[in-house]
């Protein structure tokens, strides 16, 4: 009795992931079931991102003081590609959100479609996920020489 209770709810289950977008039919076979872990997904879309001109870091300042930090420890892993991307990951479907710092003069809204387009091609292509957004919070702008001027230019009020 309990062999024929449970084996009607799973058979709906898969009827029901198969009914869905052409991922979901890739993420699950006759064979067994594929899962992308959200690290995985993480690093796809950190490092499509970056790819793109115009993205100079990602992460907000306080992830990207520390990721700074890091870099320098001997040993350490290098630096963190996933660092200023937060993802949610279903069965089918994954949804990505990127702090990013946009170099001076670059047009933030061409760059986001750009940073947009790239990452969910990527994701798909690489995981069989169905990207539903891939939301950009501009964070931060970056401007050449902003550091160097700190010490090096004169004071304007006396």
């Amino acid at each position: 009795m309990t062999q024929t209770s449970s084996a009607p709810p799973a058979k709906p289950a898969a009827r029901i992931s198969d009914a869905g977008p052409v991922p979901a039919e890739r993420m699950s076979t006759d064979d067994g079931k594929i899962s992308v872990a959200q690290g995985v997904v993480q690093k796809i879309a950190g490092i499509a991102c970056r790819e793109i001109s115009g993205v100079h870091a990602m992460g907000v300042s306080t992830s990207r003081a520390f990721g700074a930090v890091r870099e320098r420890i001997p040993g350490s892993s290098g630096p963190n590609v996933a660092q200023g991307v937060g993802v949610e990951v279903g069965e089918t479907e994954a949804a990505i959100d990127l702090d990013i710092v946009v170099e001076y003069g670059v047009s933030i809204a061409d760059l986001g479609r750009s940073i947009q387009r790239n990452v969910k091609q990527a994701v798909e292509r690489m995981t069989g996920l169905d990207v539903v957004e891939v939301n950009i919070n501009v964070d931060d702008l970056y401007l050449p020489g902003d550091g160097d001027q700190d010490g090096d230019a004169p004071s304007r009020v006396s």
